[in-house]
């Protein structure tokens, strides 16, 4: 094999994730993913799909090394390959977020403008929370929180918010997260405390972007 057909089978490799990456549905699986390993069935159904086409992203995604599948039962669970894969994920959306204005109306238009934090301010809010001074709620699903969350977080589901919404602190600053910025859950978790009159704000960054950013996170040990 000639030195050029070795490079070109090195790009030819490279291009595999490229291609696997290049479908708008299976970026969102990927999404879904790096909040906790998940079902055929859950994958479909948050992603808005059948299983069969779930499945079919699925497949793609697991040729290219990005998912990894076992069996429960009769179900297929999957999860990403690696935290990288996790990476990738934070790393496209940035890139995109920087570099294409269509994608920042967009934002602007479906979502209320959530901070945006630095190094130095995550860092911030974390020894704000370990002091007491915010309280950091996860509403997303509990198990992905199990899986990992923000450090001091507490599991507040959006589904169970307005019926728990008596544990809910009134003369401390609230702060709401869900998987990221694409994300519209934290949206309305600010839309609920806000009509009950407590202070209330949204951070965009996840799991997936605190653990990019080199952050700790609380990860679950079994």
């Amino acid at each position: 094999m000639s030195m050029r057909e070795i490079k070109n089978h090195l790009y030819d490799q490279v291009a595999r994730i490229g291609a696997a990456v290049a479908s708008p549905k299976r970026l969102e699986l990927l999404e879904l993913l790096a909040q906790g390993q998940k079902t055929v069935e859950t994958l479909a159904r948050e992603a808005a799909i059948d299983v069969r086409l779930a499945s079919a992203h699925l497949r793609v995604l697991r040729e290219a090394c990005l998912v990894d599948v076992r069996r429960e039962g009769k179900s297929r669970v999957y999860r990403l390959g690696g935290a990288d894969v996790s990476a990738l994920w934070v790393a496209l959306r940035s890139v995109a977020e920087s570099r294409l204005a269509e994608l920042q109306v967009a934002m602007n238009r479906l979502f209320a403008g959530p901070e945006r934090l630095t190094l130095e301010s995550s860092r911030s809010l974390l020894e704000r929370v370990r002091a007491g001074d915010v309280v950091l709620i996860d509403v997303r699903p509990e198990s992905e929180f199990r899986t990992a969350h923000l450090p001091g977080a507490r599991s507040v589901p959006l589904d169970e918010l307005e019926a728990r919404i008596k544990e809910m602190p009134t003369d401390k600053e609230i702060v709401a997260y869900c998987r990221g910025p694409f994300c519209i859950m934290s949206d309305t978790a600010v839309t609920v405390l806000a009509r009950y009159g407590l202070r209330v704000r949204k951070i965009a960054e996840g799991v997936a972007e605190w653990h990019a950013a080199g952050l700790p996170l609380d990860v679950a040990t079994a």
